[in-house]
């Protein structure tokens, strides 16, 4: 008997929830994934690359790639650990502004889903994520 693929199942929520997210951030030129770096920066200060990459659960070299298209608009800068080297990331002032401004869309975004799922389905969303 032919079951359904969980991995299919699970990949299409994502990308159906992660366009919900992105359509509300779009207002202020964000993606779900650009918010995200913006409010673990914000959150931290100033973290290296390898530290946010952990944070995120993404690789280094993924995570380094995710940072240049948030220094290219001006988001985020690098900063020097001091030794010549550049290596530790923080918010610009932009960054700041565009983090501040995509906060109440993001929150428009889970009340969106919230209003889509019921009790019971969050609740089960959020002991899958826990359990896998």
């Amino acid at each position: 008997m032919d079951s359904q693929c969980y991995c299919d199942l699970l990949r299409t929520a994502a990308r159906k929830t992660t366009a919900i997210y992105d359509r509300h951030l779009a207002e202020v030129g964000l993606t779900l994934a650009q918010y995200k770096l913006l409010k673990k920066i914000n959150c931290v200060g100033k973290l290296s690359i390898s530290e946010l990459a952990v944070a995120c659960d993404l690789d280094r070299s993924t995570m380094g790639r995710n940072v240049q298209v948030l220094e290219r608009h001006a988001l985020v800068e690098e900063t020097s650990c001091g030794d010549g080297r550049r290596c530790m990331v923080k918010l610009t002032e932009l960054g700041r502004q565009r983090f501040a401004a995509a906060l109440p869309l993001w929150q428009a975004a889970q009340s969106e889903i919230e209003a889509t799922l019921n009790p019971d389905q969050i609740t089960a969303i959020t002991a899958l994520s826990s359990a896998l």
